[in-house]
């Protein structure tokens, strides 16, 4: 990792690519830094930094949000097109490597520390969003920007996907993605930093300890049986 004073050039690490027995190719190594910090800024109201719809006011680069709070952010997804989110950022999870026990990780993966990143994402701009990556990253103890570490399948506890395959405007989707703290790091805020000179908008807040969900009870599910003549009787299926 190389870290440069007031812009971080590269951060892969722990952001490896997760796949199943097949494997699959590394991302892209995003740029830039930004340490957290939690006090809430008010979006701007001169020019925007990039041209979005009529009403959609973008909060200011360089605003430090709480979790929960919400930021309207613009980017160029390619040359071409920009695309504009309310992105609210809804949770922070610490959980352990041995939820990946079975996908094929690397030996700096094995020494990573997994989190979960929960949020709402609004397409408030005119254009078709549909299959790209959402735009957050994560920021660790060294100040380096880690990018979300996709799946070549699902993974029920956190699918970290891009954005479903249609993401028109109106549209609201709510993701969870993962990120590998790199030699057991710790995360530190969530970043919106599409690129290197852009002011970075930050999330901060308290990282809650993972909970798997409680598997559903068995509803309408028949006690006991009856004993005639003919053996046992019972509602359920034999195997």
């Amino acid at each position: 990792m190389i870290r440069v004073p007031a812009l971080v050039a590269a951060a892969l690490a722990g952001a490896l690519v997760l796949s199943g027995c097949s494997g699959s190719d590394e991302p892209e190594t995003p740029t830039g830094d930004s340490p957290g910090a939690t006090a809430p800024a008010p979006a701007t109201s001169g020019t925007p930094y990039l041209p979005v719809p009529d009403g959609v006011e973008l909060t200011e680069p360089g605003s430090q949000l709480a979790v929960g709070d919400h930021a309207v952010v613009a980017y160029e997804p390619r040359q071409d097109l920009v695309g504009a989110l309310d992105i609210q950022v809804t949770g922070l999870e610490k959980t352990s490597i041995k939820d990946f026990s079975s996908w094929q990780l690397s030996d700096a993966q094995q020494k990573s520390t997994p989190y979960y990143v929960r949020a709402r994402v609004e397409n408030v701009g005119e254009t078709d969003l549909g299959g790209r990556p959402v735009p957050l990253y994560v920021v660790n103890e060294d100040n380096l920007l880690l990018e979300a570490t996709p799946f070549a399948s699902s993974f029920k506890p956190c699918p970290s996907t891009p954005f479903p395959d249609k993401f028109k405007p109106g549209d609201i989707a709510k993701v969870c993605l993962v990120y590998l703290a790199p030699d057991r790091g710790d995360l530190v805020a969530v970043s919106f930093r599409p690129e290197e000179t852009f002011n970075p908008i930050t999330w901060t807040g308290e990282v809650e300890k993972y909970q798997p969900p409680k598997p559903d009870k068995k509803k309408g599910t028949k006690k006991g049986t009856k004993k005639g003549k003919g053996g046992n009787r019972s509602g359920g299926a034999k195997r």
